[in-house]
């Protein structure tokens, strides 16, 4: 696997677990944030399989991408079992989160942008852990769910902090990064903001995650 470096270079990576897993602890570092380790190692496996295409988009014979979360919703709530409910709310917030914390900037400017991924990504988490809790898979994971859920935004910050690891700043990220804080709250996108000497006002925010 080859990742791009931040001199527009191609950086070489010998294991993409262990890139992702070093990249997250040094980001959390950063943020000085506090996210189970279970809820990381959870993070870790779902970024290293979904760097591989054929596991994040899905083939519907005559289209091939990824479904609006919406209707991946209607698919949990339609779902004839707890088994497929369960998938399905998982695949919200697992697509939810890679978007959020990979392309956040792929949703300026269109129908539903960060904050819904945000919102969606959460809640299905939080539904999921509630759905699985008591059962086999509950007893490993429902705690994982629980603290994604709680820490969703939390853990976008990390994942962008990652991402931006790997490019240089400009003007335009930095606008993006104000619009950012003013649908989040994210406290990253706060402090990126002070650093290149903006600073936010409190309560113009539409939604502020702590």
């Amino acid at each position: 696997m080859k990742l791009s470096s931040t001199a527009g270079q191609v950086m070489p990576v010998r294991n993409l677990r262990e890139y992702f897993r070093q990249s997250i602890d040094d980001a959390i570092d950063r943020q000085g944030v506090a996210v189970d380790g279970h809820a990381t190692h959870y993070v870790v496996n779902l970024l290293t399989l979904f760097s591989r295409s054929e596991q994040l988009y899905e083939d519907h014979g005559d289209a091939y991408g990824l479904r609006p979360l919406a209707l991946m919703l209607a698919d949990a709530v339609d779902a004839r079992s707890a088994e497929q409910r369960s998938l399905a709310l998982q695949r919200i917030g697992d697509v939810a989160l890679f978007i959020s914390g990979f392309f956040a900037d792929s949703l300026a400017h269109k129908l539903v942008d960060l904050d819904y991924y945000i919102y969606m990504g959460g809640s299905a988490y939080g539904s999921l852990s509630d759905e699985v809790r008591g059962t086999a898979r509950g007893r490993a994971l429902a705690d994982v769910y629980a603290e994604l859920a709680a820490k969703f935004q939390v853990v976008v910050d990390i994942l962008n902090d990652v991402r931006d690891t790997t490019r240089q700043s400009s003007d335009i990220d930095l606008l993006r990064t104000y619009e950012v804080w003013l649908k989040t709250g994210s406290r990253r996108a706060a402090m990126l903001l002070k650093q290149n000497g903006v600073v936010p006002i409190t309560g113009l925010g539409t939604r502020h995650n702590q």
